[in-house]
């Protein structure tokens, strides 16, 4: 089964707690602290693996979560790091974050890797919280929450060459005559519901050729399934743009032409850019000459190559194929997308860096946010030392003076969770 787009929720581990420790040795009565840091979260990441072509791995499981740190220990015993989870795609999978719908990543070459979930860092172990007047830290730093979020694989095929037509003008006829590549093939629209994939050896030159389901009028609003399908086509070098010559279903082949063409050019202006080469198939059941003639003038005025062929006969496919591989050597990859135009990545910078939130809610003032969470599970408030750090803490953070526009007074109620206590400034 052919599957080219997956949604996915991924999260990287915790860091791991630091440690609370103290040196309990044989004649050193008041030993120092000796707590360990905790350990580094795993990430989720991406990798290219060019033996897979579909995201069918991610149609039954749709949510991965990397290991958490392993926890500090005594005697400065540093915690484990976890190890990263890996998550194998193939080559040419575009990876979106969900909430913004930018890219994050455009997996192209064997080996190719993205971070999509970040692991925590570990936590301070309670050696790094000495000072002068600080001799015996009781509280250590807890690990930070990871990265995560609902991610969007997109898989656009790395074909060389792309053959584009109507439904039914014999695309797989042709791909299964230059290539090894056995597509389904019947008389009816949509025959080829997949991209089909073959390779195409000429000359002691090879390249990839791509079936792409055939295309009708609307595709680049999304009517049938033009949207999935052009896709596919964005990557390719080169295009065989094939035309029933016969009219053979009561269509005129310079209309269709046309028809495609602007299809191509309203799904993005880089893909009708797209070098061409025109097929006129079928020729073998022409009424007469001049029919071809006629659409071989129009397709020379617009300034394309054209090709009389029978794929049903074999007929002329080979000069095709001879054309196309000398042709792909003259011509430069072009860039997926055009990033001068309204094309953005997402980055880490897209995070919010501080996320502390304050609100009033009747008589409680809430503090809420991943780093008020890191500081509440790295206190211990029955040690005085420990408090007096996360009223620092509130302090530097500007929390106190946010606490006192929003009309805080001592003995104000703040909550934390569902930790409580009396405001004081």
């Amino acid at each position: 089964m052919f599957v080219d787009k997956a949604k996915i929720f991924v999260k990287g581990g915790r860091g791991g707690n630091g440690c609370v420790s103290f040196r309990r040795e044989k004649y050193v009565p008041a030993g120092g602290p000796d707590g360990g840091d905790g350990g580094r979260g795993g990430s989720v990441i991406l990798e290219v693996d060019e033996g897979l072509r579909t995201l069918m791995d991610f149609r039954y499981q749709k949510k991965y979560v990397a290991e958490s740190g392993e926890n500090g220990k005594g005697k400065k015993m540093y915690g484990k790091d976890a190890k990263d989870l890996i998550l194998r795609v193939p080559p040419g999978t575009i990876v979106r974050d969900e909430e913004s719908n930018l890219i994050m990543a455009d997996l192209t070459n064997h080996g190719d890797r993205a971070v999509v979930a970040k692991g925590g860092r570990g936590g301070k172990g309670n050696t790094h919280f000495t000072t002068s007047t600080r001799q015996a830290p009781n509280f250590a730093e807890s690990g930070t929450s990871s990265e995560e979020r609902n991610i969007i694989l997109e898989l656009k095929l790395l074909a060389d060459v792309g053959l584009v037509g109507f439904p039914n003008v014999g695309k797989s006829t042709i791909l299964s005559i230059v290539t090894k590549a056995k597509p389904k093939i019947a008389n009816y629209h949509f025959t080829t519901i997949t991209p089909n994939l073959g390779v195409v050896e000429v000359d002691k030159k090879s390249f990839v050729l791509a079936d792409i389901p055939g295309l009708i009028e609307g595709a680049h609003e999304g009517v049938g399934l033009g949207l999935e399908f052009l896709r596919h086509v964005e990557r390719t070098k080169m295009l065989i743009h094939v035309v029933d010559v016969s009219g053979m279903e009561g269509r005129d082949p310079i209309d269709d032409f046309h028809k495609i063409n602007e299809e191509l050019r309203q799904y993005t202006e880089l893909l009708g850019k797209k070098v061409q080469v025109v097929v006129a198939n079928k020729i073998d059941v022409l009424a007469s000459d001049e029919e071809y003639k006629e659409f071989e003038e129009e397709m020379n005025k617009l300034g394309y190559k054209v090709f009389p062929v029978s794929a049903a006969t074999n007929k002329g496919l080979t000069e095709v194929m001879r054309y196309v591989s000398n042709e792909l050597d003259n011509i430069e990859i072009e860039p997926l997308y055009d990033e001068s135009e309204d094309f953005k990545y997402y980055t880490n910078e897209d995070e919010k860096k501080d996320d502390i939130k304050i609100r009033k809610e009747n008589d409680y003032f809430i503090l809420e946010g991943k780093l008020v969470e890191k500081i509440f599970y790295s206190t211990n408030f029955e040690d005085m030392d420990s408090l007096r750090y996360f009223q620092n803490f509130l302090v530097k953070k500007g929390i106190v003076d946010e606490l006192k526009k929003l009309g805080i007074e001592d003995g104000d109620t703040v909550k934390i969770f569902d930790f409580e206590f009396e405001f004081y400034g």
